[in-house]
């Protein structure tokens, strides 16, 4: 009997973790990436609890994950020349592990996409590189997918997998503007822009390995180590219009970065600045919500059907619970993996989609606001953000917010 092939649109992050979950289920996936290769840019993310727990369902990854656990969330200001520190919060190995069974994780993304990609691979899953997807054509049982190089391939059904830039999503609903983040309806004059690299560990840093929260007046610095002996920080402020992309600044715009105001910064941070290496500077732009992750037999997921602006770290840890649900609903609808019929898709994709919507919704929503929070601007107005950090961080609500998702997205595995 031939297996029941799926298409996966994207070899980033979610990509090929949901094809390993299929290969195991019985399903034939392919992935196809628009890229000549694995990706050298991008940055640097968390993995946190919830989307570990995900990841601990395939055998052996876990224990590869090119990373160091981070023991402490420390929120400080420098702010009108005064350093303070507000918030102290331990989020140890061992207290991680005990409270939520896996610990909070720095990591950088070309490191950690090579691993899943090499898992993937072990699993006997086939990935062709340099296939720019532009074309879906959906018939009764299949999809037939077209390629920029020509190429043409048809599976039972597809998964959109290529973030942000989304082809297939342009594929199924058309081009999107992406709006200025942070701006609202109106004419903006300013964007909200992140700016960041990794930089030897300064000395204020040595022997701790804490994620660093810093504030001042109109921007905010997040800091945390991914190598024994590097930092990566990321920076996030009011700026002129900046490109929605990760390219790394020419050595010129990085030198300005490194010898402007930012390299003044206390508690470390002007010191992660002056020594930045790979510095890359862009825009967080937003973009409609999607009322609809489907359309017949091809169906969104991750950053392709819900991206978030990066302040609460879950993109990659809510693009692993997207796919422990998918798979958790094909499994119940499609337990033989046998070529699945357009209604039995449309249920999984159905109750897959109204699952995740809101939640995903509700994120980006939250991460959002925390972005604007975090980069208010005026002495009066920072002193009255530092007051809610300082005394509502680790309140009842944040406390009982955290733990809810931090334990996601299951208790005992029913994929």
């Amino acid at each position: 009997m031939v297996n029941t092939k799926v298409i996966i649109v994207g070899a980033g992050i979610a990509g090929p973790v949901l094809a390993v979950f299929l290969k195991a289920r019985g399903y034939d996936p392919v992935i196809y990436d628009r890229l000549p290769g694995p990706a050298e840019g991008g940055h640097v993310f968390t993995l946190q609890p919830n989307g570990i727990r995900v990841l601990s369902l395939i055998p052996e990854l876990v224990e590869q994950i090119p990373g160091h656990p981070l023991d402490r969330l420390i929120h400080c200001s420098c702010l009108d020349g005064v350093e303070d520190i507000l918030v102290v919060t331990d989020i140890s190995p061992a207290m991680m592990r005990e409270r939520f069974g896996f610990p909070f994780i720095g990591i950088r993304r070309p490191e950690f996409q090579q691993l899943l990609i090499d898992t993937a691979k072990k699993h006997g899953v086939e990935i062709k590189w340099s296939h720019q997807a532009i074309e879906f054509e959906q018939s009764e049982d299949a999809v037939e997918v077209t390629f920029a190089n020509g190429t043409k391939d048809t599976a039972s059904f597809v998964v959109g997998c290529d973030g942000l830039h989304s082809n297939t999503r342009i594929a199924l609903f058309g081009e999107e503007k992406a709006d200025l983040y942070g701006n609202g309806a109106g004419e903006p004059v300013s964007v909200t822009v992140l700016v960041g690299g990794v930089s030897p560990t300064p000395p204020v840093f040595q022997g701790r390995l804490a994620l660093v929260n810093n504030y001042g007046d109109g921007r905010h610095m997040i800091a945390y180590p991914v190598t024994e002996d590097k930092y990566s920080w990321a920076i996030t402020t009011r700026g002129a219009e900046a490109k929605e992309d990760w390219r790394t600044q020419n050595e010129e715009q990085q030198n300005e970065i490194r010898n402007g105001p930012f390299s003044a910064w206390g508690f470390g941070a002007g010191d992660l600045v002056k020594t930045g290496q790979k510095i890359v500077k862009y825009g967080l732009y937003d973009r409609p919500k999607l009322e609809s992750w489907f359309k017949g037999r091809i169906i969104l997921l991750g950053d392709a059907a819900h991206p978030s602006s990066p302040h609460l770290g879950q993109g990659a840890n809510q693009a692993f619970e997207d796919i422990y649900h998918f798979m958790r609903l094909l499994g119940k609808h499609n337990p033989s993996a046998d070529q699945p019929s357009t209604e039995l898709l449309l249920r999984v994709f159905t109750d897959y989609q109204d699952l995740r919507l809101l939640r995903t919704s509700e994120l980006a929503k939250g991460a959002r606001q925390r972005g604007e929070f975090r980069v208010v601007e005026g002495v009066d107005a920072c002193k009255t953000r530092n007051e809610a950090i300082r005394t509502g961080f680790d309140d009842d609500a944040a406390k009982k917010a955290r733990d809810k998702l931090w334990s996601g997205p299951f208790t005992e595995s029913e994929m």
